[in-house]
């Protein structure tokens, strides 16, 4: 029942082509339960000419959505993150916030973490309108564009590819970048001293 509600809401976005597809962007940051991976994948391998114009219109309706979010839990605040989320995973998020600040926004926009829990979040932490839209713009931007280039050079093998390592190479990429984050933290922290 559930999978035919969710490949009808697909079939219904993807029938209104680009438009379809920011709006579902918009809505996936902020509230919506479906990634947009699961619409840019098929438009980009149908037409793998557009793979870079569907990346950039996911990442621009995906920060405006994440706005959106932000607006949410900065009005609605912890009372609606608990409605819909456990209380140890918005103590885990607001953690994330309070030792990487936006940068989380970043991590959760390029790795299969819900992101909207992350843009609700920030508002609910008070995380700079600027903050979301930098760090949003380069965690989803990231990823949206990396599936773009997997797109392209793949064909239609990226569907494939994607599905099985996608999750895999988004988590090494973050864990990579956060050792290297550390590893220039201590180095700058050892010349002070």
């Amino acid at each position: 029942m559930i999978s035919q509600w969710v490949e009808a809401t697909i079939e219904w976005f993807q029938s209104y082509g680009t438009w379809g597809l920011a709006l579902f962007s918009f809505t996936e940051s902020s509230f919506f339960p479906i990634p947009p991976d699961v619409l840019l994948i098929p438009m980009g391998i149908a037409q793998p000419e557009l793979a870079w114009w569907y990346a950039l219109i996911t990442t621009l309706a995906s920060v405006a959505g994440a706005l959106l979010g932000r607006w949410i839990g900065k009005k609605l605040g912890r009372p609606v993150m608990l409605r819909f989320f456990k209380q140890e995973n918005v103590e885990k998020v607001e953690d994330y916030f309070d030792r990487y600040g936006g940068f989380s926004l970043a991590i959760a926009g390029f790795t299969p973490i819900p992101y909207k829990v992350f843009t609700i979040a920030s508002g609910l932490c008070n995380v700079r309108i600027r903050e979301v839209i930098l760090w949003s713009l380069l965690g989803r931007g990231g990823r949206f564009f990396l599936e773009a280039l997997i797109i392209v050079i793949l064909g239609k093998a990226a569907g494939a590819f994607i599905e099985r390592y996608f999750g895999a190479l988004t988590v090494s990429v973050v864990a990579v970048a956060l050792l290297a984050a550390l590893i220039w933290h201590l180095v700058k922290r050892k010349k002070r001293n």
